[in-house]
């Protein structure tokens, strides 16, 4: 035990180490930090290799052991009700913080062109929910459409329950197996994170450069700064009052996750890494863990919805529109309404901001004005999106068992 606690240790500072040493190799030498992007590359194709196999084989197991229709609807109320909430008050504050701090000066649409905007097919609600449904299962497995494989693993979890008992255990035991492989598969990749995160970050700087970085520092540092009230503050109080432990012993415990997803960008990619965490650190369920994570991974979007708030307060501030007490409580309610709805469709982000932008009446072309941050922005609010992720898995966790959890 205590060789996994230091083998952990040494790893997590590494990581660290990788950060800082890929940050400084970006500024110092960035044609060779361009070069070696094949290495970041390879270390994330890894773990979004484990994805798919994991999230099926985990929401299986998760939905077929829980027994009873019952308990599914007990844990998924609970988890969808608290996805939710952490979103509502991850964009209530970012609407506080851009009240507060009014930035963004007018400047004209003119000559600002945003071309993959035009891309994108208009949103509509009837296209998101034939989005969540799979016409064919292989598809959805072969091309990583992870909500639609959540969809048929819940779904093939409760036939499973109506099934004979030995042909029940028999898949149970199957999908078990193959998310315990997975996790092993995740173990060994994990080693290498340190060599990941150096040259994906030392990418990302080189790419991106300083220079841009310095021109909207304002904006970048009211995003990061909502970022990290939500993800110190907002979170861990939330997760105090309703399970009464101590919320930064935990976050310390699984803080290799946020880590990870700073590095990948990546929740998909994170999901190995977060599995494994927060069942031998974060003291969660593997029940627990195999329905609430994958399905975060889809439709928790804390970060997200933050900065998409922020960034669309922004542009209106740049376009000169005031918006009022009105139209920011239509954006938060928007936002949080398409956190959930546009998860599963392709480039979610940004079918996000295209359709708020229409919305709001603002302008598509001042996309042209952010979007050049936007990846450094992106490792950012993925990593809080993983971090709610965490504190979500462990709320469910103690509040589905609560004699047991309570009385440890």
């Amino acid at each position: 035990m205590f060789q996994l606690i230091k083998m952990h240790s040494s790893l997590n500072r590494l990581v660290i180490l990788g950060i800082v040493l890929g940050i400084t190799f970006g500024i110092v030498l960035p044609d060779i930090a361009l070069q070696q992007k094949v290495i970041g590359s390879a270390f994330v194709s890894l773990l979004k290799m484990l994805v798919v196999p994991l999230v099926f084989a985990s929401i299986f197991a998760a939905v077929s052991g829980l027994g009873t229709l019952e308990q599914l609807k007990n844990v998924g109320l609970k988890t969808i009700f608290l996805y939710l909430v952490t979103t509502a008050l991850s964009v209530f504050l970012a609407i506080i913080m851009m009240n507060i701090f009014s930035i963004g000066e007018v400047v004209s649409a003119q000559g600002l062109s945003y071309e993959k905007a035009s891309q994108i097919d208009e949103f509509s609600g009837s296209s998101m929910v034939l989005s969540f449904i799979p016409t064919n299962i292989f598809q959805a497995l072969a091309t990583g459409d992870l909500m639609k494989v959540i969809v048929f693993g819940v779904l093939l979890g409760i036939a499973s329950l109506y099934l004979e008992k030995k042909e029940h255990i028999l898949l149970l035991d199957f999908a078990t197996a193959v998310s315990n492989s997975m996790l092993k598969i995740a173990e060994w990749v994990i080693k290498l994170t340190p060599i990941g995160v150096f040259s994906l970050i030392s990418y990302v700087v080189a790419d991106q450069g300083i220079d841009v970085i310095i021109s909207l520092w304002k904006y970048m540092l009211v995003v990061v700064v909502v970022l990290l009230i939500h993800g110190l503050v907002t979170l861990p109080t939330l997760l105090a009052l309703l399970t009464r432990i101590n919320p930064y012993k935990y976050l310390k415990d699984i803080r290799e996750v946020p880590l990870m997803a700073f590095s990948t960008a990546s929740s998909a990619a994170t999901l190995p890494v977060s599995m494994k965490v927060v069942q031998e650190k974060g003291g969660v369920d593997k029940e627990s863990a195999a329905f609430v994570l994958p399905l975060g991974a889809t439709v928790s979007m804390d970060g997200t919805a933050a900065y998409l708030t922020i960034a669309v307060m922004y542009i209106a501030n740049l376009s000169g529109v005031v918006l009022g007490f009105g139209d920011q409580l239509l954006l938060g309610i928007t936002v949080v309404a398409l956190s959930v709805g546009v998860a599963a469709l392709p480039s979610a982000s940004l079918v996000m901001m295209v359709v708020i932008l229409h919305e709001v009446g603002l302008s598509v072309e001042y996309l042209a004005l952010i979007v050049a941050v936007d990846r450094i922005l992106d490792m950012a609010r993925t990593s809080l999106n993983v971090t709610s992720d965490m504190v979500v898995t462990k709320v469910v966790d103690i509040l589905s068992k609560p004699s047991e959890k309570q009385s440890s």
